[in-house]
């Protein structure tokens, strides 16, 4: 899938503006912060899991990106995303959490299209998956990059979770 066809891909694949129903329950999304409860939001990331992260951390992570989305079901936080992006070159989709029981729902995959629809118009949208959920994101037509590097503050845990290679 090009580029473009990834764009209308997630067009015509997108989650609602405002609700999609699951498990018989609305859920709500909201693209800004400002009813963000950090510490619920930390939470999730640790059962999703994504690491135990700081509810400030993640306060000045998700004010620094430019795109955001959380959803909400029964007035709970359900899952979250986001993206840093220069609004033009490179749109980097950082993390997308999902609580465990709404894993496996296409939950994930309709905020990751949401993030690739609000990127358009970058020249490049980048990601990197956990080991092993490379399939996911080459459903929405994600390529896996030969030439993508990083430095890692405790590189001998990314090794060690297959991260990265020596």
């Amino acid at each position: 899938m090009t580029h473009n066809k990834s764009f209308e891909y997630a067009r015509k694949k997108r989650a609602p503006l405002n609700s999609v129903v699951m498990f018989k329950k609305e859920i709500i999304w909201k693209y800004t912060q400002s009813e963000i409860n950090w510490p619920e939001l930390a939470n999730l990331y640790r059962v999703a899991p994504l690491g135990e992260k700081n509810p400030k951390d993640l306060k000045l992570a998700f004010s620094n990106s430019r795109y955001k989305c959380f959803l909400y079901q029964s007035g709970s936080l359900v899952g979250a995303g986001r993206t840093l992006a220069d609004g033009v070159d490179c749109s980097y989709i950082c993390d997308i959490a999902i609580l465990p029981e709404h894993q496996g729902t296409g939950l994930g995959m309709k905020i990751l299209l949401k993030l690739v629809e609000l990127s358009e118009g970058h020249k490049k949208i980048i990601l990197y998956s956990a080991p092993g959920k490379e399939d996911f994101y080459k459903k929405a037509g994600f390529k896996i990059m030969n030439t993508a590097m990083a430095i890692f503050t405790d590189s001998q845990n990314a090794i060690e979770l297959g991260i990265i290679k020596t």
